[in-house]
């Protein structure tokens, strides 16, 4: 307890690496290894954090971050009167675990794994490591302008654009790692003759599974607590998963019937 107290006492003005280091081991070693950037940052509250965040992840809330500490997937320092505390650490952080449940479908428990494997020291498999662009834990989500996305993926803007007309990108002034792992995907399939307007289907396909997941959630949903409203969330997550297993079962099934 008295330990506990003077890491509140001085988590105000205490460096990142300080802070990681008073927490639980697993979470040290990956601020650790994210901190040298940050050595002399202050330390943010959860207003700040917000502030950083939601611009790329617009739905993210005071309960969703306390939802993910909850599980374990951050653990901010707090102050003497506990208050949370984030390091920019802690905000790289949050920052791969939304990332991997928007862009990969991933349950908590895969991304928890995952992050304690990092945290070992260990140089784990991206989870859903098929999906190319997956956010980097050092290097947090990036955003790239209309530019940067054809320079990232060697794209050409007329496939961009068919990209957008297809819903295979949605149209913005920023793309995120989801966008550049499609159009790269794309640049691939237009040399063998696959364009964006051949998966439009893709787009419906997907609507169709967000209806199936919605209308499984509709029990939890209609509680509208906060804890509900997080559970929702990451059971999404879970469901996406299976889907998704299914999915590539299917096509792996199909694609065996064309071998010799």
């Amino acid at each position: 307890m008295a330990a506990s107290s003077a890491r509140a006492s001085n988590s105000q003005s205490a460096p990142v690496s300080n802070v990681a280091h008073g927490r639980g081991s697993s979470a040290g070693r990956v601020d650790a290894a994210l901190s040298s950037a940050h050595q002399n940052a202050p330390l943010l509250s959860i207003g700040q954090v917000l502030s950083l965040l939601q611009p790329e992840f617009a739905d993210v809330s005071p309960s969703k971050l306390r939802f993910l500490e909850e599980r374990g997937l951050i653990t901010p320092a707090r102050t003497q009167s506990g208050y949370r505390k984030f390091s920019q650490g802690d905000v790289e952080r949050l920052r791969l675990v939304l990332a991997m449940q928007r862009d990969c479908y991933l349950p908590l428990n895969v991304i928890k794994q995952y992050l304690f494997d990092v945290d070992a020291g260990l140089n784990p498999a991206m989870p859903g490591g098929s999906i190319a662009g997956a956010p980097s834990m050092l290097n947090g989500a990036r955003r790239y302008s209309r530019g940067d996305l054809l320079r990232e993926t060697r794209a050409n803007a007329a496939l961009l654009n068919d990209a957008v007309s297809a819903s295979l990108v949605a149209a913005a002034e920023t793309y995120g790692e989801d966008a550049v792992a499609v159009l790269k995907s794309l640049v691939e399939l237009q040399k063998v003759g696959i364009e964006p307007r051949h998966l439009r289907g893709f787009r419906a396909a997907a609507d169709r599974e967000v209806g199936l997941i919605e209308s499984a959630l509709v029990p939890v949903a209609r509680r509208n607590s906060v804890s509900s409203r997080a559970q929702t969330a990451e059971r999404a997550g879970e469901i996406a998963a299976q889907l998704e297993v299914v999915r590539t079962s299917l096509i792996r099934s199909a694609l065996g019937k064309l071998a010799p």
